[in-house]
């Protein structure tokens, strides 16, 4: 009730004659307070399409009471066209009955003056059927506005949208929507006909990586938009690792000591990615031609690449001194539009259409302290056919979104007939209410209607396929147009014709980077304190290669490869082992085998002066023994070459230490048998009863038995096996035998230099006995040999790799066996065979002093 008294107070607070202004909507003659251009178009038909552009602005931010609007608005640049692409495409799609089939469509065109002020008016204005702004108010005629066509700002669409959205008007957008519209839950009628802002993001980040400009700058202006640039693209460069050195936004009042202070810092960068508004490419091009202008020395042409979807028309200018060329990625269209019969007869003739083609007049509201001028058209466009078809092509965007509208309106009338027919007809015209329309506005076929090439990406959000247009600045001439490929998508596709055309004209597209490349077989590193495009290039470490330019990471061989010189290539390694073939192997074969003819020779001696004195001294057995020993050590040695294999691996160390340990056994045999001869000698002593071959057989076989055991546990516990050394030698795989126990190995060693430490000391013990022939200081000698190489063996083994290991212990073996027998044995055989009036009894006995 209170709510109801309120509003009878305010109708008897209205006067009279306006109450009945409020019943039909009339012209007032009022002075042209808003001077010569019109703030609307207007037009009638079946269905009413609410449109919304800015083909104007104001200069001020704040408009004054004092001075006439008319003084402060003026056209931006093609304005007028702006207003010429609405009009003659809904003309053309009224005139095509194969697009819109029994109705035609009306139009009421605002100009919004570019803010928001102008914004609310026009859609307050479109919302209200009466002569006030008063929506949901009816009086006089009454439109059937069917959808709002949205033609403005992309910040001014989100206010457009929150004022029609209660309303249920459809909103349909044929510029670049704000990232807030795609949020379906807040603005579920909002339909954007092009895709969003940062479609083309993508394309340009991969168009800096396919030609190496990694070293960029970026400008935008220091307005809301210009900050979301920054904040939305900057990411992906760092992502795709492209240093952005220089990140600026500034304003046009044309301070550019910033600007010429990063350029003169950055020189090498040549490409810069600009954020920038359609109609303010010549105010960017300003202040950047002027902070170059004052660098010392020469500047090579910069290549722009800016984010506007479309192109904009340049002719030679000074200003464009240090531009190599201007990149842009206009929206592609399909082929078919070309041939599109609707579109083809139908071209603007006359520029100047408001006094022919419309009467215009000034109108006030009731409500409202300013009037308004206001355009209706009474005649058609006047068209001509015409051959340059520049001017149409600009128009293909507003006819795609008109062609869209009118095959939705024509399912939206289909669907509405056939629920007429089964029984929901009613009285008058039907008429098709805004909020029915809105979902036809949601099918996915729609967009196949468009001259454009958009789709539906994964997400269900409107992306499109774009080209890659240069705009390429001669010295001399106008700037030429150059199509340099496509992004379709989401993947680059680039025209190498066109670019060798670059080639050709002189303007091959400069570097930009910090530093050259690095060649494969190098790699990154990173320079303290600078960009991280900015590093030095060091070979791959040892082992590693890069096949590509600029590799952060080397990647390493295989282990049955090695990196070619240049670290460029893995190549196989070469297999290697101490084979017979080779040199060493060849070598050491054939002392193996000289050895083991010459122990032969002596063993024969031996056996054909088997009764001779001298072979009978110290027991003849053991020195067969010894020599049969030292035989089958030569041939041990033959286990260490050729290609290592399970038999020879079991074999090689064990039969080694055994046959060495009966060597060394027998040696001290010997050894305590001279002893115990010259101790029995004395009177008295007691020691005869231990000569005799019981006690060097005793000998032999213990200490040789030990061995055995030490050998069969380290057969039982960890064999040896057949295994390959990838890693000690470069380029080589080298097959060896793994010793299995390493441990068990050095004991094996240990034990037997423990038995020729023992026969040294007591070889050296009793070597100044009496006699003529003392077989004690021979076996000093030829223990001091075997010690001395086994000594020496253990560091040179530890030190060896490969196949080196395996030739030094080959080389002790032989060397060692070689001093036994030529310290303990060559003695005797000069006796045997030279000097044959020595082996004599009387000459061996022991001759002890008076």
């Amino acid at each position: 009730m209170d709510f109801l008294l309120l509003l009878r107070l305010l109708m008897l607070l209205v006067p009279q004659p306006v109450l009945g202004k409020l019943r039909m909507k009339c012209p007032l003659n009022l002075d042209h307070q808003d001077g010569e251009k019109p703030w609307s178009y207007y037009r009638p038909g079946d269905l009413l399409l609410g449109i919304v552009i800015s083909p104007s602005t104001i200069s001020l931010a704040t408009l004054p009471f004092n001075m006439a609007p008319s003084s402060q608005i003026q056209f931006s640049h093609n304005g007028k066209e702006r207003i010429l692409y609405m009009i003659f495409n809904i003309e053309v799609v009224n005139k095509n009955h194969q697009l819109l089939r029994n109705c035609t469509l009306g139009y009421n065109i605002y100009d919004n003056y570019l803010n928001t002020l102008g914004t609310s008016d026009a859609l307050l204005d479109t919302l209200s059927t009466g002569e006030a702004n008063v929506p949901n108010y009816s009086c006089g005629r009454k439109d059937n506005l069917l959808v709002i066509l949205d033609g403005a700002d992309r910040d001014i669409s989100v206010q457009m949208s929150t004022l029609v959205g209660p309303y249920k008007v459809a909103q349909l957008s044929n510029r670049i929507a704000s990232e807030a519209l795609n949020d379906k839950s807040q603005f579920p009628f909002f339909h954007p006909m092009l895709p969003k802002e940062g479609i083309q993001y993508p394309g340009i980040v991969q168009l800096l990586l396919h030609f190496g400009w990694t070293f960029i700058g970026l400008f935008a202006p220091d307005t809301e938009k210009g900050e979301n640039f920054m904040r939305t693209f900057t990411p992906m460069l760092v992502k795709n690792r492209i240093c952005v050195v220089i990140s600026q936004q500034f304003s046009m009042t044309g301070h550019t000591a910033p600007l010429r202070g990063a350029l003169s810092k950055w020189k090498q960068v040549n490409v810069f990615v600009h954020f920038i508004e359609f109609d303010s490419i010549w105010d960017r091009i300003l202040p950047f031609h002027s902070a170059l202008e004052g660098l010392p020395g020469p500047i090579e042409g910069k290549v722009w690449i800016m984010t506007m979807l479309g192109v904009y028309l340049m002719t030679k200018d000074r200003r464009l001194k240090y531009v190599h060329s201007i990149w842009s990625f206009p929206l592609q269209w399909k082929k078919s539009w070309q041939k599109d019969n609707a579109y083809e007869h139908y071209f603007f003739a006359e520029p100047e259409f408001q006094d022919e083609y419309f009467q215009c007049s000034l109108s006030k509201n009731i409500f409202s302290v300013k009037g308004q001028r206001r355009c209706t058209q009474k005649t058609p466009l006047d068209t001509q056919k015409k051959e340059n078809r520049m001017w149409l092509a600009n128009g293909v965007i507003t006819y795609s979104v008109i062609k869209i509208l009118a095959h939705a309106i024509n399912a939206a009338m289909s669907n509405f007939k056939r629920r007429r027919k089964k029984g929901e007809e009613r009285l008058g015209t039907p008429r098709l209410q805004p909020w029915k329309f809105h979902p036809f506005l949601k099918k996915k076929e729609l967009y196949n209607h468009s001259l454009l090439k958009v789709y539906l990406d994964q997400n269900g959000e409107v992306a499109a396929d774009l080209r890659i247009f240069s705009r390429v600045v001669l010295p001399k001439d106008d700037p030429i147009d150059k199509e340099l490929g496509s992004f379709e998508r989401q993947r680059l596709r680039l025209n190498q014709d066109a670019l060798s055309q670059l080639k050709l004209l002189n303007k091959s597209l400069p570097q930009s980077k910090c530093v050259e490349k690095c060649q494969p077989g190098f790699v990154k590193k990173a320079r303290e304190g600078e960009p991280f495009c900015c590093y030095d290039c060091i070979p791959c470490p040892e082992g590693t290669i890069s096949t590509q330019e600029d590799t952060e990471k080397c990647t390493k061989c295989s282990d049955d490869q090695y990196p070619t010189k240049n670290r460029v290539q893995c190549i196989p390694k070469r297999i290697t082992f101490l084979s017979y073939e080779e040199h060493l192997g060849i070598i050491l074969v054939s002392f193996a085998l000289l050895l083991f003819l010459i122990t032969g020779l002596v063993l024969i001696i031996f056996l054909q002066y088997l009764e001779t004195p001298i072979v009978k001294a110290n027991n003849r057995d053991l020195s067969f023994i010894l020599l049969v020993s030292l035989q089958l050590c030569f041939l041990s040695s033959f286990f260490f070459i050729g290609q290592p294999k399970n038999a020879t691996c079991l074999l090689r160390q064990t039969m080694f230490s055994i046959v060495f340990s009966i060597a060394v056994s027998s040696v001290l045999a010997k050894t305590i048998t001279v002893m115990l001869a010259f101790l029995a000698s004395k009177p008295g002593n007691r020691m005869r009863r231990w000569l005799g071959k019981s006690l060097a057989n005793s000998i032999i076989l213990s200490c040789s038995a030990v061995q055995i055991f030490i050998c069969a546990m380290w057969l039982g516990v960890s064999p040896p096996f057949p295994d390959s050394d990838m890693h000690s030698q470069p380029g080589e795989i080298i097959l060896q035998c793994n010793e299995g126990s390493v441990i068990m190995f050095y004991v094996v060693l240990s034990y037997m230099g423990f038995l020729a430490i023992i026969c040294f000391t007591v070889a050296f013990l009793v070597r100044n006995l009496p006699g003529a022939f003392n077989e004690a200081k021979l076996i000093t000698f030829g223990m001091l040999v075997f010690c001395s190489v086994w000594i020496a063996f253990l560091p040179t083994y530890l030190s060896a790799k490969g196949k080196s290991m395996v030739a030094v212990q080959v080389f002790s073996i032989l060397a060692s066996g070689a001093g036994l027998l030529g310290c303990i044995f060559f003695p005797k055989c000069y006796i045997i065979i030279l000097r044959p009036d020595l082996n004599t009894k009387e000459h061996l006995l022991i001759k002890v002093g008076t």
